[in-house]
């Protein structure tokens, strides 16, 4: 493993930790009300790609990156898509 392989993978481990902090605080709190539903689907998208793209170049830091990363924003986006039906559910029960 050369050098330029170690930094692709320290990249890797970085960009993809990014999403954990967010992962567990939706996780936790079962809150998506301060996120972009719109955000995390582009998001997933250009992950998604990215890692079809890895794959065709048979490169390891860009495919577990973006498998790490795309699973984390995979997870936020159906989080959000579908607690934002409780939270709009309680919301319109507090108002009543």
């Amino acid at each position: 493993m050369d050098y330029i392989q170690i930094l692709g993978i320290a990249a890797a481990i970085l960009t993809s930790a990014a999403n954990v902090p967010q992962a567990v605080k939706i996780i936790r709190t079962k809150s998506t009300k301060s996120i972009s539903a719109a955000t995390y689907a582009l998001l997933f998208s250009g992950l998604t790609l990215w890692l079809i793209y890895g794959i065709i170049k048979n490169d390891l830091p860009i495919i577990l990156a973006n498998s790490v990363s795309a699973a984390l924003a995979g997870v936020i986006l159906i989080m959000k898509l579908t607690l934002k039906k409780t939270e709009d559910q309680t919301s319109s029960e507090e108002i009543d």
